[in-house]
């Protein structure tokens, strides 16, 4: 709610507000960025080992943001101020388990899709090459050289406006539209969705591991949670005891 509430103030500052709105809104910054302060303070203490405290990204994703927060907001470093407060609603994403679990995923398939996304460049340096071979003439604005050829097809892999892209170059050779169809065939179809299995693979994986965590099993999965086992084993001896003091 603090983080929710911090956005919201933050959005507050933009519109032009009287006076004594804006002092309120200073005030709760102030209250807010205390809030935030001595929150990760007693985490901090609670860690009882700094090397196991910044061993987690996330531990230290939300100090750096509560250290920028604590820069004044006057004087020469008031835009930096602003800018690092509006970042303080991403402490959503340490806060929320899920939200968590989606951006480890993206981390770890940009490796994956790295590679992709080196297919997709050579195939948009190839189909932008002869595009600028063939269209030139055509277009200089849009095939004059490969680089603008490739803006200009990064623009048809958008679907924006590329039909009149098309139907100009058409004019001149009536088959270019295979030239289209198949470079939106091979980006649009093939690499988008293989980018979007990779980040749906990585984000099973990822649940899988939440999940055993949650339930104290190893990644690998397969073995009994040992706390539930425990929690079972205490169930088990309650009423044992249960039994025997009714005896």
């Amino acid at each position: 709610m603090v983080i929710v509430f911090s956005a919201l103030s933050i959005g507050a500052k933009t519109h032009n507000l009287p006076v004594e709105y804006i002092q309120a809104l200073v005030i709760a910054d102030v209250a807010i960025t205390v809030f935030f302060a001595i929150e990760i303070i007693i985490r901090y203490l609670a860690t009882n080992n700094a090397k196991k405290f910044f061993s987690s990204g996330w531990n230290i994703f939300d100090t750096a943001i509560v250290i920028g927060s604590l820069i004044p907001a006057g004087g020469s470093g008031v835009l930096l101020a602003r800018l690092l407060r509006v970042f303080r609603v991403l402490r959503l994403v340490s806060m929320i388990p899920e939200l968590r679990i989606l951006i480890n995923a993206l981390l770890k398939a940009i490796p994956r899709m790295g590679y992709i996304a080196l297919l997709m460049f050579v195939i948009f340096y190839i189909y932008a090459a002869i595009g600028s071979i063939l269209f030139e003439n055509i277009n200089q604005k849009l095939w004059g050289d490969v680089s603008i050829s490739m803006l200009t097809l990064f623009r048809v892999a958008t679907f924006e406006d590329w039909t009149d892209v098309m139907y100009e170059t058409m004019d001149v050779y009536p088959f270019s539209w295979i030239f289209y169809l198949s470079f939106i065939f091979l980006t649009a179809f093939i690499f988008l969705n293989m980018m979007v299995g990779t980040v749906l693979e990585v984000m099973g994986s990822e649940h899988e591991r939440y999940r055993a965590e949650s339930h104290g099993e190893t990644e690998e999965g397969g073995e009994p949670a040992s706390r539930a086992q425990i929690e079972q084993l205490q169930k088990e001896l309650a009423e044992i005891k249960q039994l025997i003091s009714r005896r």
